[in-house]
């Protein structure tokens, strides 16, 4: 019985660290951009797309890693008992880790672009991977100046799309570059998400996320009028015709987004209560985008 108790609370720990639901972040941008060019094309190399897939959710564990061994020289992460560095004890562990990540993940990227003979992938990809270093990683840290969701916004968002879209069809699409601006959106939500109920260790630490900069209070309304810009956003990109009517299909995540802003906007100052509200952001911005792409593989005819 007493293993049973260490043993529970230890899974739970290594769990929270190594976040499994966290990674539909990475997935999503390349479903959606591989459902455009579906709808485009009429055309799927599930080679790449999968290979592709492989290679976002190793180089997103590389930044998550990498955040960890980063938040470790700052002190942030003191009282943050789920972290890998702190659970680990090996900051040097981890750190290599992380680069084994990262670069397992470069070397799945590497081979779509010589499957393509195009390296313009590739450079998209470096550069996601650099706005996800300047994150955290020193001398930079400009998530500690209130940038991450800036840097969250086009990493996965007009790049990663951008790049999902070129590895299929070796080209350019406005409507990609559309669909990106609503998975930057939905992904930056996430990031925006994780600050309400750690303020206290941020301004501890020197870290001026935009929750602290705003308030709780004023940073939960912010909340609720990005989240319901989504909808709306997409309603008028099916308008325009540059989305097909089945993407519509996406407004079936808004009780995500009710549950979201209404959570946040009662607990916002309640750090224990407050606390899962990445985890409801992450259902949204799964829900949403799974099914923005699904509708435009509905609607490619």
């Amino acid at each position: 019985m007493t293993t049973r108790q260490i043993a529970n609370p230890q899974i739970k720990l290594w769990m929270a660290a190594i976040k499994p639901p966290m990674y539909s972040v990475a997935i999503m941008p390349i479903w959606v951009g591989t459902a455009v060019a579906f709808a485009e094309t009429k055309s799927l190399n599930l080679v790449v797309f999968s290979t592709f897939i492989a290679a976002a959710i190793l180089i997103l564990a590389w930044e998550n890693i990498s955040n960890d061994v980063f938040d470790s020289e700052t002190g942030i992460d003191e009282n943050k008992h789920h972290s890998l560095v702190n659970l680990t004890g090996n900051k040097l562990l981890i750190f290599w880790l992380g680069n084994l990540c990262l670069v397992s993940g470069l070397l799945g990227i590497i081979a779509i672009a010589i499957w393509q003979k195009d390296f313009t992938v590739i450079g998209l990809i470096l550069l996601c991977c650099a706005l996800g270093y300047t994150y955290q990683g020193p001398p930079f840290r400009l998530g500690y100046q209130g940038l991450g969701e800036i840097l969250c916004f086009f990493a996965f968002g007009p790049l990663a799309i951008a790049a999902a879209y070129y590895s299929q069809t070796a080209s350019w699409s406005i409507n990609s570059l559309a669909a990106s601006v609503i998975v930057g959106i939905a992904t930056s939500l996430v990031l925006f998400c994780s600050h309400f109920h750690q303020v206290k260790d941020d301004i501890a630490a020197g870290k001026r996320s935009p929750v602290v900069r705003l308030g709780t209070a004023k940073a939960a309304k912010l909340l609720s009028w990005f989240t319901g810009g989504i909808y709306p956003l997409i309603l008028l990109f099916v308008l325009l015709g540059m989305f097909p009517v089945w993407t519509l299909l996406s407004w079936l995540s808004l009780p995500f987004g009710f549950q979201l802003c209404r959570h946040v906007q009662e607990n916002h100052h309640l750090p224990e209560k407050v606390s899962n509200c990445k985890f409801i952001a992450v259902n949204l911005h799964f829900c949403c985008c799974l099914l923005l792409g699904l509708g435009f593989m509905l609607g490619n005819g």
